[in-house]
């Protein structure tokens, strides 16, 4: 007699769960888009998936955009599209930025640039990257030295050089003022998406960035200055660079599996509401693998030891 009342209790309650989830979803999503009104965001890689999604998300929330990337015509046809489905009197027009983060010379001017739009950075998000896959044996050198650069260098560069511009504003600016604006760089936060099982030269530079990532935090924190890392999973095939191949393509594509490009900028959307210095946004047999990793390393790496054997073998 009391099995029938609790096989029908149980449903009731994970209905009732996920009805609370979906609400406290909306409801977070609404308040991270009325966090972001007026701040300046800029988003290093705009026409890249997960570009468009934040730009799209961003926009719409009244932020002032300064969209980033190396193709100028792809950019253009963004911010007409921003601009075809936003109201135009609760949006500011985006501004388009030429960025190409593998060419470092350039990268501190852009840096500038991208400073003078609006006269600060409240929010960088740092997207843009270069997909490389391919044994190690098989990878020149002088393309290792690409990877890094547009990964590594290229980013650090851009976050340096606005970093500086919103720290002098900072020393200069009234502590006892008001919170996140577009004359007040507090609170401003460096998103850098990470994605692994890439070549060896791709996973060890979005190591080196995410170390830079860290350390910058602890650094800038006297500032009200906060640095995020949002850490999807693994975005499925994408074409990659081939040797003696040109760095500084920057991919995002739709995946087959892992973490989508929308449910990632609705994550970076949250986390500059709340500025939680690390999210890791893996399926559930990545995520065990990773506390595997840290807490049993011997255990995590054996079955890799005995398949590269038998490999050699």
């Amino acid at each position: 007699e009391m099995g029938l009342p609790l096989v029908l209790f149980l449903p009731l309650v994970l209905l009732a769960g996920s009805g609370v989830l979906f609400i406290y979803r909306q409801v977070s999503g609404l308040w991270a888009r009325s966090a972001v009104q007026n701040r300046v965001v800029v988003i290093t890689d705009a026409t890249s998936g997960l570009g468009k999604e934040c730009s799209r998300l961003f926009h719409a929330g009244g932020a002032r955009l300064v969209l980033c990337g190396r193709d100028w015509e792809k950019l253009e046809e963004l911010c007409e599209a921003l601009r075809g489905v936003a109201d135009p009197s609760k949006t500011f027009p985006p501004r388009l930025v030429f960025l190409d983060l593998s060419d470092i010379n350039c990268v501190q001017d852009v840096a500038k640039e991208v400073s003078d739009c609006y006269g600060c950075v409240d929010v960088l998000v740092n997207n843009a990257s270069v997909k490389l896959k391919g044994p190690v044996q098989s990878l020149s050198l002088e393309l290792d030295k690409e990877i890094m650069e547009a990964n590594y260098f290229g980013p650090i560069t851009l976050t340096k050089g606005t970093d500086r511009a919103a720290t002098d504003a900072s020393l200069t600016s009234d502590p006892a003022g008001p919170g996140p604006s577009p004359t007040s760089p507090s609170g401003e936060a460096g998103i850098s998406p990470q994605r692994c099982r890439d070549a060896p030269a791709d996973a060890a530079s979005k190591h080196a960035v995410l170390g830079f990532f860290d350390c910058l935090r602890a650094e800038v924190e006297e500032f009200d200055v906060a640095v995020s890392t949002v850490s999807p999973g693994h975005p499925g095939e994408a074409p990659g660079l081939t040797p003696g191949r040109p760095a500084g393509a920057v991919f995002f594509r739709k995946p087959a599996y892992g973490s989508h490009p929308a449910d990632v900028a609705e994550e970076v959307m949250r986390v500059v509401r709340g500025k939680r210095p690390e999210v890791l946004l893996l399926d559930p047999l990545p995520r065990v693998a990773l506390y595997v990793r840290t807490l049993l390393p011997d255990l995590f790496f054996s079955p890799l030891s005995i398949r590269n054997n038998v490999g050699v073998r």
